[in-house]
């Protein structure tokens, strides 16, 4: 070998004892190729842009990206303006016609929310008890998910729909009316409305009260609004409007003839609220339709027993388990007020009620909370013997003018 060649063994054998052991062991991979990890794929843009996140952080700089995400988060919490406690909401509330245990089981429900409690008698279209009489007569405000009621004794109706029918709502998932009812699904509604479209929609709406006054000669009663055309689809369309009642204006007195034509089998009564004891004695129901939904009440029963057996209105049996309730919750927002609905009827073997419990306010405000106290009104009628049977009068002694009036007949 040469001296040439010698030195140059010498001078690499020199640069190999300089290098780290960790850098030789990085190239000295003892396992096959096959079996070799292949390199993560990282290019030198990432890297760029994960040393400019890192240096912004360090600065106290928010990088746009989380600018953004921080921006839908906060979207997320909704801020209200509206209070849900309020003061002396019964002022100017006319009650010499009412019920006095209907209307003290109504009082002690609502309690310092700021909301309305409206009672009815389904068979008749009375008004047993309105509590806060300003906010119940007033045009009302969206029906969130309680649109959904109409919703479904349309899609009934048509035969778009039965009990059992399943709609896919994405994915695997799928659900059926009863489900849907009491779980007050969205995406379920939004398909049977698109399904029946706008027309079809707004027909059946109106069928049941929806877009009209629900009293007769109600002195200060307000009208709710159904629009006239399909409200525009960055709204939501009709889909919306079926599933949380986008663009309409209901009342808690139309949604309670609405309830009581469910709980009576189809007849719509235009409410009657008695002011003296002597309408009282001369009270005669007025029937503003007759509805063809007999055939149709049985699939939606179930959905409406379900929310409070195990659904949206669960927070009924907090208060209350002796009797069946069934009903329907609604929940939304706008222009930072917050709305909860629940609509029920009471169905006893000794006659049913209608309650509807019309909330307005701030986060405390929403369906399950309505739900709540109508549980508590329900308790109190109970505790005070409602829902008990009344010894039949002599029919010698009885004439068309009597009517019922909190389990008694006078």
């Amino acid at each position: 070998m040469s001296s040439h060649h010698s030195a140059l063994i010498r001078l690499l054998l020199a640069l190999v004892m300089l290098l780290p052991a960790s850098a030789i062991a990085a190239n000295v991979n003892p396992r096959p190729l096959a079996t070799r990890r292949p390199r993560s794929h990282v290019t030198e843009g990432q890297h760029a842009r994960r040393r400019m996140r890192h240096l912004a952080r360090s600065r106290g700089v928010v990088h746009p990206r989380t600018t953004a995400a921080v921006h839908t988060r906060h979207r997320y919490y909704e801020r209200f303006s509206a209070s849900s406690f309020a003061k002396d909401v019964t002022e100017g509330d006319v009650t010499a016609g009412e019920d006095p245990v209907v209307r003290q089981a109504a009082l002690d429900a609502l309690g310092n929310m700021n909301g309305t409690v409206v009672a009815i008698e389904p068979t008749s279209g009375r008004i047993l008890a309105m509590v806060n009489q300003k906010l119940a007569l007033s045009s009302g405000a969206q029906p969130c998910s309680t649109i959904k009621l109409s919703v479904a004794l349309a899609g009934l109706s048509e035969g778009i729909i039965d009990k059992d029918t399943e709609i896919r709502l994405g994915g695997r998932s799928r659900m059926n009316l009863t489900t849907a009812l009491a779980h007050s699904n969205n995406a379920y509604f939004e398909s049977v409305g698109r399904q029946l479209g706008f027309e079809k929609v707004s027909h059946y709406a109106h069928q049941y009260g929806l877009g009209e006054l629900a009293g007769y000669h109600i002195p200060g009663e307000h009208l709710g609004t159904y629009p006239e055309q399909v409200i525009p689809a960055s709204l939501g369309g009709v889909g919306k409007m079926c599933s949380f009642g986008e663009g309409v204006s209901m009342t808690p007195l139309q949604l309670g003839a609405m309830v009581s034509a469910i709980a009576n089998g189809g007849t719509l009564y235009y409410l009657q609220h008695p002011t003296t004891p002597d309408e009282v004695a001369n009270f005669q129901p007025q029937i503003k339709r007759h509805l063809n939904i007999a055939p149709l009440i049985p699939d939606i029963s179930d959905g409406m027993a379900g929310a409070v057996t195990y659904g949206t209105a669960r927070r009924v049996k907090l208060s209350f388990n002796e009797e069946e309730v069934l009903g329907k919750t609604g929940t939304c927002s706008s222009a930072g007020t917050r709305y909860g609905w629940f609509a029920s009827y009471a169905n006893t073997s000794v006659g049913r009620i209608v309650v509807v419990v019309f909330l307005e306010g701030g986060r405390p405000t929403f369906g399950p909370k309505a739900a709540e106290l109508a549980g508590v009104m329900y308790r109190n009628l109970y505790d005070h013997d409602f829902f008990v049977a009344r010894p039949a009068q002599p029919a010698s002694t009885a004439d068309v003018n009597e009517v019922k009036t909190g389990g008694k007949t006078q």
